[in-house]
């Protein structure tokens, strides 16, 4: 088994260690270098590695949840599925993105490259992305009944990617984020 403890209080989790949603493959590294695309291999391995780490917290927590590894998207999956998993979720999904923001560190520790891991518990993610669907559905038709943007409430990176995402399907509209977390929003406005 591979070493996936827990961070110490004291670990150093300066911006230049924590792998972020913000950090993905193919995005320049510090200096200009370009990273090569992690292989299927690879992001198998990094969700293998995830799971263990969530197994850990699991025990140390005493709860049962059955953890799946996948690869999605071209970015690793880790989803737990059980009974009475919501305080993993928390409000608003805070608690688990901050367990996925662990997860990514767990990964960087053993493999020294950031992940794009994506973590999910009891199918929080897909409902919300439903969720997320309708509010940006209901923006869309706002903006083009009134002509005027329409600024949504603020949101997490992936709640954020979730709206852009159905905007951009979308003709006649666009959509930007404004504003620094954790009041980052979306502003949705006619195109240009």
């Amino acid at each position: 088994m591979t070493d996936t403890s827990i961070p110490s209080a004291d670990a150093s989790l300066d911006e230049e260690t924590v792998p972020t949603a913000a950090t993905g493959e193919g995005e320049p590294e510090e200096g200009g270098k370009e990273r090569k695309p992690a292989g299927e291999g690879e992001l198998f391995a990094q969700s293998e590695i995830a799971a263990d780490y969530i197994e850990g917290l699991l025990d140390i927590l005493d709860y049962d949840g059955d953890i799946d590894e996948l690869v999605s998207g071209g970015r690793p999956v880790v989803e737990v599925v059980g009974a009475r998993l919501q305080n993993l979720v928390g409000q608003r999904g805070a608690t688990l993105e901050a367990l996925q923001e662990l997860a990514r560190l767990a990964v960087f520790r053993q493999t020294g490259s950031p992940s794009r891991l994506l973590l999910d518990v009891g199918g929080y993610r897909a409902t919300r992305r439903k969720e997320l669907a309708a509010v940006a559905k209901n923006a869309v038709e706002k903006v083009k009944e009134h002509g005027e943007p329409v600024r949504l409430e603020p949101m997490s990176a992936f709640e954020r990617k979730c709206v852009h995402d159905v905007v951009n399907a979308m003709s006649g509209v666009e959509s930007e984020s404004e504003g620094v977390e954790p009041t980052r929003r979306i502003v949705v406005r006619p195109a240009d």
